[in-house]
């Protein structure tokens, strides 16, 4: 019978090179560059992490064989006194107590390869086969491997397939780190995980981990007075399910995820307006290398990779600990200041959390297309009910959870209205990267993964404002033009492309009708001054240049340009940033540093692409005038109110309405930037003391350099000096940049002014 089980003519024989290979589906891990696992990507209800044997603790390995398979060591597979004891106790006598007969290596064979039984005959059917592939796996593996491949194929529940995922589920550990009681625990729940549930029933599955120490002072692992006084500790538990929505650097798991296993854009997929997608998507298909990688790229076998089955290593520049700074950052200004302040501004305003400039009509527009587009609303289509009796649901009283700043919260109230709440909290994104090589070391890309899924770092795009100055600034530099050089401050009229009159609005305007230099244009975010560059320069060449910096999509080659008007995202604006500390040469964001397989081996390496985009004398001039705007202009928060002395330049920036906040900041070696805004640009604050980029975004990214500051055994540090060479050290050095003492405020009004 043996014979023609493993011959295939009796039920079903698995192949010999899959048995060579049992487990090839492994969730991938996303790796931090400090080392620390960020999550997993696995199959739905798999967590499944595969490690190595010895990455596991000693107590689990003698507690899994002193319960399961004492005699493990010396059988081939199958244990014929154990299986005799199963048939005679617990077949004959039917002492349901006895212990079964199977080994660890049969228990692995049924987990491999057996389906669920609908019946106890076809479970007898399925016993020989078993036996027959439990010897087979001892042929091809040793005892250790044996063992590893059990716990790692291990389900315990709570979707932590495997001993990894186990662990830290259950006790927030790795398997090494295992106490003797808490390895005791989860074999324990191998006898049969939903009864002996440590997270519903606790005295049940405490019972079951003293049954576990008592056989493992039987097979003398540990002694009886240890197994007597271990069994008399409760037991604790560190419980949290592990999912794709906690953890560190949840927005940036899902942006690897997406753009890792995208499929080669098909313009049939897109509709007419996403166009401009289907381009950027195109054009990244062509030229970045982590675009469709897994699609890309082909296994031995001819198959493409797939991050949720093939156990890859995914290795990122991400910091695990700048990672955790962004975060709090982001969650101690909107928790702690701004959201606080929306809430209080729009508070007893029947139009909020919408501005009270727009209409009744429009407010209505944004509420019945948000209606649309939910999940709710979709459902209840796909069931069949009329458009009068879904929207009549969203009027009903409804139990939900929503959430908020201080957790998760059970509550009463219309979907309609759950849609107002959630719509009233602002939004952002944040992201920080190595000047120098590219690497993202921190990418927060929203406030709450778990309520806000939206990417607003790669995904959300956004009107710039004054964040877009510094570029044409670039440019004007690029064209001749000096830091030092006169302006008359007065309104300029520009004609646009139609033969019409363009003249900017510059609100707060100071020193009108003085002689102003374009260095102090910049430091102020004066638009005048911005406008009057513009008058002098290419809109068509300024769009070129725009590309060269790395902002994608079509550009109109307008005047108005300027000051802002395309939508652009946070890394695009963060790695054009990069350009000016180094030297004008511009870093492409690189998500992703290596990919190993399943085994170690190296699959794809990821280097640097920059690209120059100025020469030396008008970056360093630039350079020059966005050190002044943190040192006297409106970044100037950054040194008297959040103390930050280090060397850096940057930028502020506010949309129309203050609909967008930005602050873009750079380091000799580290660029970050922040875009604050609501989710419809109708959802802002009235008031420009807390509505522009000073007070929304700025604070976040101070937070995060103050933070990362603090800590020394970073390499990123506030004595970082810029490496200017001798000429372009003090371009206007027949001026003074500071602002004449009767204009200096002393106030934190300053930002107000400035705006």
């Amino acid at each position: 019978m043996f014979v023609m089980i493993a011959k295939g003519k009796i039920g079903y024989m698995p192949p010999i090179a899959d048995l060579e290979n049992p487990i090839d589906k492994y969730a991938s891990q996303v790796i931090s560059e400090d080392g620390q696992m960020l999550g997993a990507f696995a199959l739905k209800n798999n967590n499944r992490i595969y490690i190595t044997y010895e990455d596991l603790s000693p107590h689990l390995v003698k507690a899994l064989v002193a319960t399961e398979d004492k005699r493990f060591k010396d059988h081939s597979g199958i244990d014929f006194r154990g299986l005799m004891r199963a048939v005679v106790k617990t077949g004959v006598l039917g002492q349901k107590n006895s212990g079964g007969g199977s080994t660890i290596s049969q228990q692995l064979a049924k987990q491999l390869y057996s389906p669920q039984a609908g019946n106890i005959f076809e479970r007898l059917l399925q016993k020989p086969i078993e036996w027959v592939i439990a010897v087979e796996l001892e042929r091809y593996y040793t005892k250790e491997e044996i063992i590893n491949l059990y716990l790692n194929k291990f389900d315990f529940l709570y979707q932590a397939v495997g001993i990894e995922s186990a662990t830290k589920t259950y006790f927030n550990k790795t398997p090494k780190e295992l106490s003797i009681q808490e390895a005791a625990t989860l074999i324990g729940m191998c006898k049969n995980p939903s009864f002996y549930n440590p997270v519903r029933y606790l005295d049940r599955t405490t019972e079951r981990r003293n049954v576990v120490l008592q056989l493992m002072a039987d097979s003398q692992y540990i002694t009886q007075h240890e197994c007597d006084s271990i069994s008399k500790l409760p037991l604790n538990l560190s419980f949290s399910v592990q999912n794709h929505k906690g953890g560190l650097a949840t927005y940036f798991r899902e942006f690897i995820k997406k753009i890792m296993m995208a499929d080669k854009p098909n313009r049939r997929n897109y509709r007419g307006w996403m166009m401009e997608q289907y381009t950027r998507d195109s054009l990244a298909w062509e030229t970045q290398p982590l675009y469709g990688w897994c699609n890309k790229n082909k296994k031995a076998d001819g198959s493409s990779y797939n991050i949720y089955t093939d156990g890859l290593k995914i290795y990122t520049g991400i910091n695990a600990r700048m990672q955790q700074y962004a975060e709090e950052a982001v969650f101690e200004h909107f928790s702690g200041t701004l959201q606080p302040e929306f809430f209080k501004e729009k508070k007893g305003r029947k139009t909020g959390p919408f501005s009270a400039k727009i209409s009744d009509d429009e407010r209505k527009s944004i509420i019945s297309r948000a209606i649309e587009q939910s999940d709710r609303y979709r459902h209840l289509d796909s069931e069949g009910l009329s458009k009068k009796e879904i929207l009549q649901t969203f009027d009903e009283p409804t139990e939900m959870t929503v959430f908020t700043y201080g957790g998760q919260k059970d509550t009463i109230m219309t979907p309609r209205d759950s849609i107002l709440y959630y719509k009233s909290f602002l939004r952002t994104g944040f992201m920080a990267m190595d000047s120098r090589n590219g690497e993202v070391k921190a990418y927060v890309g929203g406030i709450n993964y778990g309520a806000f899924q939206y990417d607003m770092v790669t995904a959300g795009r956004r009107q710039v404002g004054s964040v877009m100055k510094p570029l044409l600034y670039a440019m004007a530099m690029n064209e001749g033009f000096s830091p030092c050089d006169q302006v008359l401050h007065v309104q300029p009229q520009l004609v646009d492309e139609n033969g019409r009159i363009w003249s900017p609005r510059n609100p707060g305007a100071k020193r009108v009708g003085e002689m102003v230099s374009i260095n102090w244009g910049l430091q102020v975010s004066d638009n005048w001054v911005t406008a009057w560059l513009m008058s002098r320069l290419s809109p068509y060449t300024f769009v070129e240049l725009l590309h060269s910096f790395g902002v994608t999509g079509k550009l109109d080659p307008v005047v108005s340009i300027c000051l802002g008007t395309p939508d652009i995202s946070v890394a695009e604006m963060v790695s054009a940033f990069t350009t000016f500390s180094n030297g004008g040469i511009r870093a492409e964001p690189i998500f992703v540093t290596r990919i190993e397989d399943q085994y170690g081996n190296i699959i794809a390496n990821f280097s640097p692409r920059m690209n120059e985009v100025l020469p030396e004398a008008a970056t360093y001039k630039t350079l020059h005038m966005l050190r002044s705007v943190i040192d006297g202009g409106t970044g100037s928060r950054m040194r008297f109110k959040y103390g930050i002395q280090a060397e850096m330049g940057g930028k502020t920036g506010t949309t129309q309405n203050n609909s967008d906040g930005w602050f873009m900041c750079f380091t000799p070696s580290l660029t970050a930037g922040c875009w604050v805004g609501g989710e419809d640009r109708s959802i802002h604050f009235d008031r420009m003391a807390h509505g522009q980029g000073a007070s929304m975004a700025l604070p976040v990214v101070a937070s995060f350099f103050k933070k990362l500051f603090a800590d020394p055994s970073m390499m990123y540090n506030a004595s970082e000096k810029f490496q200017v060479p001798e000429a372009y050290k003090n371009p206007c050095a027949e001026e003074s940049l500071e602002r004449k003492p009767t204009d200096t405020p002393t106030s934190e009004g300053i930002d107000d002014l400035f705006e």
